[in-house]
């Protein structure tokens, strides 16, 4: 036999065949980690695991009363002081109250709070009632034009 003769097995033709040949000249395994979990081919860690950490789907509470985080959190609608000054529905001396700014569609609900921001000028002279929090820059605007909040 010659060694031109010689013909590759057909099993070597597959790469996940080959990839747990041993290398003898660094002492590894070819192809993937050295031992490791992700090194084998069973391996695929969930979205929640977090390699030996008690996940945070173990450690929130799970009793009935436990409300999630965003629940506590309140969230605020924000209007800009620059978009009621363009609106050529609201007049001046108009008092804003939740629920002219539902009729607007400013907001879904009168139940949302509402933050009031300042982007632009502002001239109108208004009257907030109502409304849960003003920017700083947003209540000096409005005392300059001579509005009001209550």
């Amino acid at each position: 036999m010659k060694l031109c003769e010689l013909k590759r097995s057909t099993w070597l033709k597959n790469k996940s065949n080959r990839i747990w040949r041993w290398n003898w000249s660094k002492w590894t395994y070819s192809g993937r980690w050295q031992k490791w979990q992700k090194a084998r081919s069973w391996h695929s860690a969930k979205p929640f695991f977090e390699w030996g950490q008690t996940s945070i789907v173990m450690r929130m509470p799970k009793a009935r009363w436990f409300k999630r985080n965003d629940k506590l959190v309140t969230h605020y609608s924000v209007i800009n002081l620059s978009n009621l000054e363009k609106d050529e529905r609201i007049t001046k001396d108009m008092e804003i109250t939740k629920f002219k700014l539902k009729e607007l569609g400013y907001i879904k609900k009168e139940s949302e709070f509402v933050k009031v921001l300042w982007n632009w000028d502002f001239s109108k002279k208004l009257t907030f009632t109502g409304l849960e929090k003003f920017s700083k820059s947003a209540l000096e605007k409005i005392e300059k034009a001579w509005a009001k909040v209550n």
